[in-house]
């Protein structure tokens, strides 16, 4: 059979395809910026070279500053901004010490102590999905590289990055020969205090929303349940407003065996099934009793307010840590649940080469250990114990630049590139089945190997 791709095209494209390739080959360097909420975060991350077995990754340089907004028990947008402003150029003075000393042959940037370091490859920066006032800050700063250093630049989907988040951990240097990296497809779980999705993740740029939060995310659910159980001493002690991390501190205090007797439903007529506690409450489990791919948190986060402030206030040590352990089963639950049904609905649509064989958790409510018992619990029981989970450390479960370096060179390696004149997106979706086309769908990226 002929090919009816003109002769001129199959040349450029025989030609792009081999510069994309050298680009996978070769080691690359990227400085990468996050700033899409309230963590202003810098990294720098090299690729190495890849040899025949394993591909290879470092982390030079990873420091977070978060937003101080403890007064507000919040997020604080206007708090968030003002820190970004004060902290960024900071950052990336300090990360500049950490670049990689240049070797012959390579492109090299002069610091004020007179030595010098090797010039990034490209820059990377969080382009959306958050608050644009501060993604600008982080974008036109890495604009502002770009156009100084002579470099291309990458605007990264945040999402995307927490996604392909495993993928780096997987290659990082210290144990890249013992972890296997998570091979398209395999299907996420999104969870964090501003996120709830399940992911079927088919390639780099192809990724469809199988089910998200219709109300709020199930970190911010854990968050306000928490600012209702946490002892006041607590609560007022907290560094951060990450209530969440708190509440599982205080309700599992001796970590993984304080849940080694947790047993799943054996199956859904189960979940529907209240648990009463001895002071006579009980949480329900949101669409318990239907199969809709749907996510629901808020109910929950109404049943421990409703609760709380029936006792005035008045609860023992005993009781607060047993609705703090109810809260994050019902949520997990749920979760886990909806899990369930989408892999069955994926099962029945493909077979062999498309088979679901990785369940990716990412996010800042996935360095919940309780979370992935859960989730270990439910995939064992009901069909699914052949599906391997894969889930960050948790310093890279939460929002840091790290993951945004590692999606910027996923993506660079696969021939993409961000325009100088891009602006930052408040909303961008993953599916390019959406109405915006997902992570390809925005104006602005510019294919280099077409």
């Amino acid at each position: 059979m002929f090919s009816s791709i003109a002769p001129g095209i199959a040349l450029r494209r025989s030609a792009g395809a081999a510069r994309s390739f050298l680009r996978c080959r070769r080691g690359l360097l990227t400085l990468a910026i996050e700033t899409s909420c309230d963590d202003t975060s810098v990294a720098i991350v090299e690729k190495h070279k890849d040899n025949q077995s394993t591909q290879k990754a470092t982390i030079h340089f990873l420091e977070n500053i978060t937003a101080d907004s403890r007064a507000h028990r919040g997020i604080h947008p206007i708090l968030a901004l003002e820190s970004h402003q004060e902290s960024l150029a900071k950052l990336v003075n300090k990360a500049l010490q950490n670049l990689p000393v240049t070797k012959e042959g390579q492109a090299a940037i002069n610091l004020a102590d007179r030595s010098t370091r090797r010039r990034p490859d490209f820059i990377s920066a969080t382009r959306g999905p958050g608050m644009r006032s501060n993604l600008s800050v982080g974008l036109d700063t890495g604009k502002a590289l770009s156009v100084a250093w002579q470099i291309p630049m990458v605007g990264v989907h945040h999402m995307q990055a927490h996604l392909l988040t495993p993928r780096l951990v997987s290659c990082l240097e210290e144990k890249a020969d013992s972890r296997t990296s998570p091979e398209f497809p395999f299907l996420s779980i999104l969870v964090s205090g501003g996120h709830s999705i399940l992911v079927h993740s088919k390639s780099l740029v192809d990724h469809k929303i199988m089910a998200s939060s219709e109300d709020i995310a199930i970190g911010e659910a854990l968050d306000k349940g928490a600012r209702e159980i946490l002892p006041a001493d607590l609560l007022q002690g907290a560094k951060n407003t990450m209530y969440g991390k708190t509440l599982e501190r205080f309700v599992f205090p001796n970590g993984m065996a304080d849940f080694a007797e947790y047993r799943p439903p054996v199956n859904r007529g189960e979940e529907v099934i209240k648990r009463q506690s001895p002071w006579g409450w009980s949480l329900t489990t949101p669409f318990a009793n239907t199969r809709q791919l749907q996510l629901s948190f808020s109910s929950i986060a109404s049943m421990v307010n409703k609760i709380v402030q029936s006792k005035g206030g008045d609860m023992s040590q005993d009781e607060r840590v047993e609705l703090g352990r109810e809260t994050m089963r019902v949520s997990f639950e749920h979760l886990a649940s909806r899990t369930v049904i989408a892999l069955e609905a994926l099962r029945l649509r493909h077979t062999g080469d498309e088979e679901i064989k990785t369940l990716v958790v990412s996010g800042g409510v996935a360095a919940n250990k309780f979370l992935v018992t859960v989730l270990r619990s439910f995939l064992d029981i009901r069909g699914f114990g052949h599906i391997e989970i894969v889930a960050p450390p948790p310093y890279l479960c939460t929002d840091n630049a790290a993951m945004i370096g590692w999606a910027g060179i996923e993506m660079f390696q696969a021939g993409w590139q961000t325009d100088l004149s891009c602006r930052a997106l408040r909303k961008w979706t993953l599916d390019p089945n959406a109405e915006d086309g997902g992570v390809l769908g925005p104006n602005g990226w510019v294919q280099t190997n077409a």
